[in-house]
């Protein structure tokens, strides 16, 4: 299977460009790497973002390694974007992602994405304003879909989440944002599926199933986030602890649905004062569990 690492493990600790990419590739020994907006903040002013995140890409590059993506890390997570009350908020949340696809081709890197957003309380228990909401939301997307284009990326990914409030967060969800879009996004609008939220027992019972989610979106599915879960919260663990997503279950889906280019990126969540030798082993330790697995990784 093809291995990979967003980069929300380095965040708060190895900061220098250099030396994450030196970490990535000769510590975890990976080539594909997914950038987190956690190291670079989509709204920090043009000039100094784009230095700080064209040095990252320079390194990596350098180093040998692949930014396949950018993406919206745990700060991007806390608001509510798309989604928002009112559109006001909506529209804060398009500037957002419109900056963070700016900064993506300042570094030369082909795709980036976000979850699509929250709810508040209140329009999450309303069925029609979550379709007003929606709506308007979707309509930002296609908007966004043609800048990403015109700034030379060739897709945008949307990750479906573990919570009812937002959307998309079943399979169902999923499935009709991306018919909803299909056809007319100028370029491809594609699913990043958490495996630690696709398998969330609590909100989707039976269907919190790697198999019902293939079935319903398998054609949009690009990419995947990988992190150990005991399917009750959304842990991201590392591979070193147990749980119900073995190295060698990602290696069997893998096979099963006969995947090539859908990189898994290990998505591993660590407390901030955890202490960075720790952390680091770890990760090394992780990334073995899954190789092992994995003969071709």
């Amino acid at each position: 299977m093809k291995l990979g690492v967003n980069l929300c493990f380095a965040v708060k600790r190895w900061l220098e460009p250099d030396r994450l990419a030196g970490l990535v590739r000769d510590d975890l020994g990976l080539e594909y790497v997914q950038y987190t907006y956690d190291l670079t903040d989509p709204w920090w002013p043009d000039i100094e973002r784009d230095r700080r995140a064209i040095a990252y890409a320079k390194a990596f590059r350098k180093a040998g390694l692949t930014i396949e993506s950018t993406f919206g890390g745990l700060a991007s997570y806390t608001y509510n974007h798309f989604l928002a009350p009112t559109l006001e908020l909506q529209s804060l949340g398009y500037q957002h992602l419109k900056r963070a696809i700016d900064m993506t081709a300042a570094m030369e890197v082909p795709a980036t994405g976000m979850p699509f957003g929250s709810y508040s309380a209140a329009d999450a228990l309303n069925p029609a304003r979550r379709e007003e909401i929606y709506a308007i939301a979707r309509d930002m997307w296609i908007e966004l879909a043609a800048y990403a284009k015109r700034q030379g990326l060739s897709m945008l990914y949307v990750e479906p989440v573990p919570l009812a409030t937002e959307f998309p967060s079943s399979a169902a969800d999923a499935a009709r944002l991306m018919a909803d879009l299909d056809g007319r996004t100028e370029i491809p609008v594609r699913l990043l599926v958490d495996w630690g939220h696709a398998l969330f027992e609590p909100l989707f019972g039976p269907e919190a199933d790697m198999d019902h989610w293939m079935d319903l979106c398998q054609p949009w599915i690009a990419a995947y986030h990988i992190q150990q879960t005991d399917g009750q919260l959304d842990r991201h663990w590392s591979f070193t602890q147990p749980g119900v997503v073995t190295p060698q279950r990602l290696q069997d889906f893998w096979d099963k649905y006969a995947l090539t280019d859908q990189t898994f990126f290990a998505e591993i969540l660590y407390p901030f004062e955890a202490r960075d030798e720790d952390v680091l082993a770890d990760m090394i330790a992780s990334v073995k569990a899954l190789k092992a697995a994995s003969p071709a990784a």
